[in-house]
């Protein structure tokens, strides 16, 4: 099979489903100025040479009950870190990145704060560079049992078209119709997609974690300064931000994190180029299954391993 490369109208297709993979080929095609067939045959072939490895819903933890550690660690086995995290929670997110580095997260029930105290005696044995609890204060979710049972459906492709969502959950199409909308418009629900960061060619994807005081105001001023290089919309926490960039230029990688760091309202900046990008969707599966089978949407329910 020919080796495809990606060039820049792949980089701006893979952004907008990065940010929304429900996006018609069409308004994507309308916004970059091709037609929506030839957005269609660009997806494909990134499928096929598995630059995009599939489609998936990422749900923020904290709307089904949960909280949700992250760990920056180095010099260990990625066996080896997951084995051991997963006796504090599943796994929520796990990047290996460039020289060693593990960035990871996981679901937990009980207290964070315990938790995390139980993380750090587990991984006592492991360079632990950052630990700490995502919150974004600005999530809120009101999900019914309908939606509860659609997401369920869309885990599985959440490409999948109104019509068979509304055969397959016996829901009208306005029902779908309806709840689709109210997702796509959750902050806690992304409709987005895994890639691989190896077949991405002369684009480089890296993501920077920056500290900062205020998070809107900072947030504010990088996307006015470095929007132009945002791969996907940035990932907000308490005090905390994640900026998904791209560059073809690994010299000016470096350079962008200085820049960045030169902005007004920001404490540290870690840069971090992934090797791969993983999902697990265990945790959320679960809870989606004891959610349905609840009388209530109580969605706090414990997850075993």
């Amino acid at each position: 099979m020919q080796v495809y490369r990606l060039d820049k109208l792949d980089i701006e297709i893979l952004s907008r489903l990065l940010n929304n993979c429900r996006t018609p080929d069409s308004q994507i095609g309308k916004e970059i100025g091709i037609s929506g067939v030839a957005v269609k045959s660009r997806i494909q072939k990134m499928l096929g040479q598995k630059i995009i490895e599939k489609f998936t819903l990422k749900i923020e933890p904290p709307v089904l009950g949960y909280s949700v550690l992250y760990f920056v660690v180095i010099g260990k086995e990625l066996g080896d870190i997951l084995n051991k995290i997963r006796l504090v929670g599943e796994p929520f997110f796990v990047v290996p990145c460039v020289g060693g580095i593990t960035v990871c997260s996981i679901v937990v029930k009980e207290n964070p704060e315990h938790a995390m105290e139980l993380a750090k005696n587990i991984l006592r044995d492991v360079r632990v560079l950052s630990i700490f609890e995502a919150k974004n204060p600005e999530i809120r979710s009101d999900l019914t049992k309908t939606d509860i049972a659609i997401i369920d459906i869309l885990l599985k492709d959440p490409r999948m078209k109104i019509e068979e969502i509304a055969k397959t959950s016996g829901f009208s199409t306005k029902t779908v119709a309806r709840s689709l909308d109210k997702l796509q418009n959750d902050e806690a629900i992304q409709f987005t997609l895994i890639y691989n960061p190896r077949k991405m060619g002369e684009y480089i994807p890296f993501a920077v974690l920056v500290s900062v005081d205020d998070v809107k105001k900072t947030l504010s001023k990088l996307k006015e300064k470095f929007e132009k290089s945002f791969l996907q919309n940035p990932l907000l926490h308490l005090d905390k931000i994640v900026l998904f960039l791209y560059s073809n230029n690994i010299y000016k990688i470096d350079e962008l994190g200085q820049k960045i760091h030169e902005v007004e309202g920001i404490h540290s900046v870690d840069l971090f180029i992934p090797k791969e990008i993983n999902f697990p969707q265990k945790w959320a599966e679960s809870t989606i299954v004891h959610a349905k089978k609840s009388k209530t949407l109580h969605l706090a329910v414990q997850i075993h391993s």
